[in-house]
């Protein structure tokens, strides 16, 4: 594969990165909670995504989803009642946060356990229909015919994630300068409010396109 094909797919790809979604909604919103650090779990989860679907549109498995309206229903609605869900607790846990200062001794987090950032991170791009579209409607027009797909496939997958992790890793920076604020009670309850109403618009608004 060229050069010139991965730039042309970055280009393609950019506008798309920079559209705010759930990925960059979680990275502030853990970033706020627990530092920088789960901002970057988060953003290794989302990466893990795009290498699902490329990996997945090589072999023609997405391709199939989109095929039959009936299976892309399904995974569009899991993916938007995840959206859901997920604005939904954070509503609920503004709700409950206590108003004094927050414990200064945090249970670790396994990435497997539901509420881990990276598997937030993971499933947020996972089951988004529109993330597997890209490699199933913009990335074959960057590969060259007749030849195998999948090292070509994952190569654009690596050039897609450094940019997407350089444009979150920016984020993570500006949400860590302001993670002392954030975490002032008060205003962590407003910006948890902000969030989940945010992930609970883009869930309804996935379910409604």
């Amino acid at each position: 594969m060229q050069g010139v094909a991965v730039l042309g797919f970055l280009v393609a790809v950019a506008p798309i990165t920079a559209t705010p979604g759930a990925s960059l909604t979680l990275v502030v919103s853990r970033v706020a909670t627990g530092g920088r650090r789960q901002g970057w779990w988060v953003i290794l989860g989302t990466v893990t995504g795009l290498y699902v679907h490329a990996t997945l549109a090589a072999v023609g498995l997405a391709a199939l989803v989109l095929r039959s309206s009936q299976a892309f229903w399904v995974v569009k609605l899991v993916g938007a009642g995840y959206l859901v869900g997920l604005g939904i607790w954070l509503l609920w846990s503004a709700a409950r946060r206590p108003t004094g200062p927050p414990p200064t001794v945090r249970a670790r987090r396994l990435p497997w356990r539901v509420h881990h950032p990276y598997l937030q991170g993971l499933l947020g791009n996972v089951l988004n229909p529109k993330a597997a579209a890209v490699y199933l409607t913009l990335a074959p027009q960057f590969l060259e015919p007749g030849r195998p797909v999948l090292v070509p496939m994952l190569l654009l997958a690596t050039a897609h994630a450094a940019l997407h992790t350089c444009w979150l890793a920016g984020w993570t920076a500006v949400s860590g300068a302001a993670a002392r604020l954030l975490r002032r009670a008060n205003v962590r309850r407003l910006f948890d409010r902000l969030t989940g109403a945010i992930l609970l618009g883009l869930g309804v608004r996935a379910a409604m396109t």
